[in-house]
């Protein structure tokens, strides 16, 4: 591909207010409109007034974080996208940037509760409103739960404190906020977020977990899961409160577990004609090695876990294990004995042991999730106010829900997609505002866009879905 024209006969101006830079907006906020997100925030969010009326039009201000985040903005400057063009020839009540920060950090902790609220009713609405959200829930629901640590610099952000996380593969501590977050999923459906709280970068993984397991499972409950529900976590949250949170739910549960002396007797005490070859579809990294894995063994035994507690927990230990190759061994030395490396983890579930450990496996669907966030409004946490950063977080999860609601009716390829290819395809579409008749306006897209068909059938199906009911 070339270019047409000379530098000196190509010019640019910003001259024409009839035109849209995302003017996908308009069917993802109409769906947001749909499943009732403007009643909602008007309902239970109640922000406190100010001198300078922060917490006045809360619907309003949310409206327009969780539009400017769907259409790519990752920190309050960017919310000046909305004020481009002729967007404020289809939406009313668009807000400047320095209006929404002093909205968000008027907040306080129970108003991100509340906030909180407003996204697991949302979820609940919008999976009515796309049933294919979450296709297969009255059967098997996964509910994920994981941290992330989301580096900020300066120590005067507060709650930023130094926590582990991993950059480039390697373990390494930084400053930062730790966001929890808890996932829904089902075998044929992508992960939403079911529950969102930043804590202070020091923060231990399993600090508060129970308690927000039972939430995330609440909600999942809420929004159709009616069918076998597993809760898996990574060794973090390898912890006998997590167990007894989980039975109390009346869910599953898989757990990493790690790799301590007792575990490690346990796999090594398995015998040897117990162990399964498997051979994996797609070969997985294995950080530890630093190579591709294609082949293991898996095989399983009963453990019990947590002995030194009040209260200990006889389960099934699914074990795989791979070859640990000597690095140093010269080319075609052959090996003495075998030696191998466990992957444990601690389950009651009902499944057969392969589907089991495969199960276990995709948790890490939910750092596709992260990845999402972070390359999405997570990108920052824009403000000093703590409790601003835990509504910004919150707002992350109700904009990812959306999209992936507004991806599950435009076509069964966006309803896995990730949440960049949804801006890209559905969102960011450059339009042109033309208005006519009685109050009618139609926007005009450009020929030949790769994802028409995707979109126009998200139009169609906003459009169709009856109005929110009031609050």
């Amino acid at each position: 591909m070339r270019l047409l024209h000379t530098a000196s006969r190509t010019h640019v101006a910003f001259d024409d207010p009839s035109l849209l830079g995302s003017a996908g907006l308009v069917p993802v906020m109409r769906l947001a409109e749909r499943a009732g997100l403007g009643d909602l925030v008007a309902e239970h969010v109640k922000v406190p007034a100010s001198a300078w009326s922060a917490g006045a039009n809360a619907a309003a201000k949310v409206g327009c974080l969780v539009a400017g985040m769907a259409a790519g903005a990752d920190c309050l400057d960017d919310m000046n996208l909305l004020r481009a063009g002729a967007l404020d020839g289809v939406f009313d009540g668009i807000r400047a940037p320095s209006t929404l920060g002093m909205f968000a950090r008027a907040f306080t902790w129970g108003n991100v509760a509340q906030l909180g609220k407003v996204n697991k009713l949302l979820l609940v609405s919008l999976a009515a409103a796309a049933p294919a959200l979450l296709t297969g829930a009255d059967a098997l629901t996964f509910v994920d739960l994981d941290t992330c640590q989301r580096r900020v610099f300066g120590p005067r952000k507060r709650g930023a404190r130094f926590g582990h996380t991993k950059i480039a593969s390697k373990s390494v501590f930084v400053r930062g906020l730790n966001a929890m977050i808890g996932t829904v999923s089902t075998p044929t459906a992508a992960p939403v977020i079911a529950n969102a709280r930043l804590r202070g970068g020091n923060a231990v993984s399993a600090k508060g977990a129970a308690r927000f397991l039972a939430a995330t499972v609440g909600t999942a409950r809420q929004a159709g899961a009616t069918g076998v529900i597993v809760a898996r976590c990574d060794a973090g949250f390898y912890t006998a409160e997590i167990v007894a949170a989980a039975r109390r739910q009346q869910v599953h549960f898989s757990i990493t577990t790690p790799q301590n002396v007792a575990i490690r007797a346990a796999c090594e005490a398995i015998d040897e004609a117990a162990w399964v070859p498997i051979r994996y579809p797609n070969a997985i990294w294995d950080e530890d090695l630093k190579e591709w894995i294609s082949d293991a063994e898996i095989a399983e035994t009963t453990y019990t876990a947590f002995g030194h507690t009040k209260t200990p927990v006889t389960a099934r230990l699914i074990v795989r294990r791979v070859k640990a190759l000597n690095r140093k061994a010269n080319t075609g030395q052959g090996e003495l004995f075998d030696v191998w490396r466990y992957h444990a983890a601690f389950t009651d579930s009902p499944f057969a042991l392969p589907e089991t450990e495969g199960q276990h496996r995709d948790h890490a669907i939910i750092e596709q999730v992260n990845a999402d966030l972070i390359h999405g409004p997570l990108a920052h946490l824009p403000s000093e106010v703590f409790t601003a950063n835990a509504a910004w977080l919150v707002l992350a999860a109700i904009t990812h829900n959306l999209l992936r609601a507004a991806g599950t009716l435009a076509s069964r390829f966006h309803g896995r997609a990730r949440g960049a290819t949804l801006r890209a395809h559905l969102v960011n579409i450059p339009g042109r505002l033309a208005r006519h008749g009685r109050g009618h306006v139609t926007v005009h897209l450009p020929t030949g866009w790769h994802a028409e068909n995707a979109f126009t059938g998200l139009v169609a199906a906003v459009h169709a879905l009856p109005p929110a009911r009031a609050a």
